[in-house]
C-alpha cells in the first residue's frame, strides 16, 4: 500500500529532503500521516486545572498530562465530545495545538507589562498571554483583516479577556504608532504552514507553493522588524511560525540581527519542532533588544 505522505505536494517532498536532518526525515513523514489527538489549554481566567478535570471525569472525557505546561492536556476523546460541553461554550478551555502554546510560554509576559501581539487572529496566543498575565497590564492584539479581527474579538470575549485592545492595521507600520512602547512583542507570522500539513485533511496543503512562500518572506521580515521597533530597549521579542522552511524561519532571524547591527541578539538557541504523532511542526526564536533601533525624534 502506498505511504499516505506521498500525496503531499511533490515539490514540497523534494524540498523537505534538503531542509530537515536526514535522520529525522522518516519520522517527519510519518508525523504528516497520523491523526493527532485534540489538545487543549485550561483557561485559568475562568477555572482551574483541577476543576476542569473533575468536569471532564464527570462527562467521561479521557485526558492525559502534557510536557508543555501544567495546564496543557491531551484529549483522547473525539473533538466533537469537547465541542458539546457547556465548558467549551463558556470558554473554560481553549482548543490549541501543543506546539502553538510554546511561543507565548517563551515570551514569558509578566503582570502589568505592555505586550504586542502583531499578527494576533484568531487569538490562540493572545488569550494565552492574557491568562498568563491574569488580565493585568495591556495587550495590543493586531491583525490586518477586519474579518479575522471579528473572530479575534469573539475569542477574547469568550475567554474572559479584559486587558486587550484589538487593532486592525498593517503590522509592518505599527511601530510608527507605538515606537519602543512595549515590554515584549510576539510575532507569530503568517507562513506557509508546512508544520500543520496532514494527509488526513488535504485542505491543509492544497495551497502550498514556492511562489507564495517567497511572498510571505517579505511580510515576515517587515512584521518582525516592526515589532522590534515597537519594543523598548531591554525588551523581548519572540518570532514564531508553524512551518519548516528555513527561509521563513532562521533566515528571517539572521536577516533581522544583521540589519539591526548589534541592537538585537538571540537569547537562546532557536527551537525546531518537527511533526510527530502528537506535535505539529513549529519554529520559535527568542530575541533580546539591547538598544534603540529608531531615531530619537520618534521615541516616547
Amino acid at each position: 500500500m502506498k505511504e499516505p505522505w506521498r500525496q503531499l505536494p511533490h515539490d514540497f517532498l523534494v524540498r523537505l529532503q534538503t531542509i530537515v536532518p536526514g535522520d529525522k526525515l522518516q519520522s517527519i513523514l510519518n508525523g504528516y500521516s497520523v491523526k493527532r489527538p485534540t489538545t487543549i489549554r485550561v483557561n485559568t481566567l475562568k477555572t482551574t486545572r483541577n476543576d476542569l478535570t473533575e468536569l471532564f471525569d464527570a462527562h467521561s472525557i479521557s485526558y492525559e498530562a502534557s510536557d508543555i505546561s501544567s495546564i496543557s492536556l491531551v484529549i483522547r476523546n473525539e473533538k466533537r465530545d469537547l465541542l458539546e460541553l457547556d465548558a467549551y461554550k463558556n470558554g473554560l478551555f481553549y482548543i490549541q495545538s501543543l506546539s502553538s502554546q510554546i511561543p507565548a510560554l517563551k515570551l514569558d509576559s509578566q503582570p502589568d507589562e505592555k505586550i504586542l501581539d502583531i499578527a494576533a487572529a484568531p487569538g490562540s496566543k493572545t488569550t494565552q498571554i492574557a491568562a498568563l498575565m491574569n488580565n493585568t497590564g495591556e495587550i495590543i492584539a493586531n491583525d490586518n483583516s477586519r474579518i479575522r479581527g471579528y473572530k479575534l474579538e469573539a475569542n477574547l470575549k469568550m475567554q474572559g479577556v479584559t486587558n486587550t485592545k484589538v487593532l486592525i492595521s498593517a503590522g509592518q507600520s505599527l511601530w510608527e504608532t507605538y515606537p519602543e512602547y512595549f515590554d515584549r512583542a510576539l510575532v507569530d507570522a503568517p507562513c506557509s504552514m508546512e508544520g500543520t500539513f496532514t494527509t488526513t485533511n488535504p485542505k491543509t496543503y492544497e495551497h502550498w507553493s514556492m511562489k507564495e512562500m517567497k511572498e510571505l518572506v517579505q511580510r515576515q521580515k517587515w512584521l518582525l522588524r516592526s515589532a522590534v521597533s515597537a519594543t523598548k530597549p531591554g525588551g523581548i521579542i519572540v518570532y514564531s511560525t508553524c512551518t519548516l522552511e528555513p527561509s521563513e524561519n532562521e533566515r528571517i532571524v539572521e536577516w533581522l540581527i544583521k540589519k539591526e547591527k548589534g541592537n538585537v541578539e538571540l537569547m537562546e538557541p532557536m527551537i525546531h519542532i518537527y511533526p510527530s504523532d502528537l506535535m505539529e511542526g513549529f519554529f520559535v526564536a527568542k530575541l533580546y533588544k539591547r538598544s534603540s533601533t529608531i531615531p530619537k525624534i520618534l521615541q516616547h
